[in-house]
């Protein structure tokens, strides 16, 4: 009996503390960067972006050619000045959080699908070493290419606005608060996919509960009558952008500081749910 859980122990021991982390976050770069799938699902969300972009510019420009004709609409756009079209860059947002929220989803999931996640956590012991690597190779990926795809996007408005008279101001504060924010709030949505992706292991069932998150819930919660749906809204993570990005509060929404601070629980919580469930379950 002794000499049974001596060699489990010696056992125990001899595993180690595995690679350092700094390597684990190399391989999982390599293995993001060289992936096909991963590789198509970025290309697609920046030419969503740049192309939403400019199909908003355009129409955007129609109204306001349409507007000038009645002197009262002419006089509120004249007053709002950039204000028109500052929005334009980001005009493909809600497709980005989506493709990168599922690519968030499959990074982990596809461990579980693939059966990959048994070689991984045996080269890795520690569960949440490579748990985290992924994570931030998500999130920084997802917030480079959201704020890349923006800019450029603002590059390719710019001569469609400007044949319509608008003006759109890439180095004004409200562009880069605007580029900084969402750039942020997709980023957050990569997080929340992957732990859904590693809480649920399953890349469909994963992606439908996103899905269900960002488009399902708001519109129900407007639809079902009575001010506990109402209310609850503000906290839906699609409901963070608005009070963070505006100039003045709008009403009827959280504060700017309570917004941030929802958006960080949304992400923090799945987030440690997803490496509660990493540790306690087999692979």
């Amino acid at each position: 009996m002794s000499t049974t859980t001596l060699d489990r122990k010696s056992i125990r021991n001899s595993v180690g503390p595995g690679p350092a982390f700094h390597r684990v976050l190399n391989s999982e770069f390599i293995k993001f960067r060289t992936l096909m799938s991963t590789l198509i699902l970025l290309a697609s969300t920046a030419l969503v972006m740049v192309g939403f972009a400019a199909l908003s510019a355009w129409g955007t420009g129609q109204f306001a050619e349409q507007a000038a004709a009645d002197p009262e609409v002419a006089a509120a756009m004249a007053a709002q000045g950039g204000d028109l079209a500052v929005s334009i860059p980001t005009s493909g947002i809600s497709f980005a959080q989506l493709i990168l929220g599922s690519l968030g989803v499959l990074l982990m999931s596809s461990e579980f699908t693939t059966g990959m996640a048994r070689s991984t956590f045996a080269a890795v012991p520690k569960r949440l070493t490579p748990f985290l690597a992924k994570l931030i190779v998500v999130m920084v990926s997802a917030f480079l290419l959201t704020a890349v795809s923006i800019y450029i996007a603002g590059l390719v408005s710019l001569p469609i606005v400007d044949t319509y008279d608008l003006k759109l101001d890439l180095g004004s504060s409200q562009s880069i608060k605007l580029l900084l924010v969402n750039s942020l709030y997709v980023a957050a949505v990569a997080a929340i996919g992957m732990a859904l992706g590693t809480i649920v292991r399953n890349s469909a069932g994963g992606i439908m509960s996103l899905v269900g998150l960002l488009f399902v819930a708001p519109i129900a919660f407007q639809l079902i009558p009575g001010d506990f749906f109402k209310e609850a809204n503000k906290y839906l993570p699609t409901s963070t952008i608005t009070p963070m990005t505006a100039v003045e509060h709008v009403p009827d929404t959280l504060e700017a500081w309570q917004a941030a601070l929802v958006l960080g629980a949304w992400v923090v919580v799945p987030v440690a749910l997803a490496m509660v469930l990493l540790k306690k379950r087999d692979v």
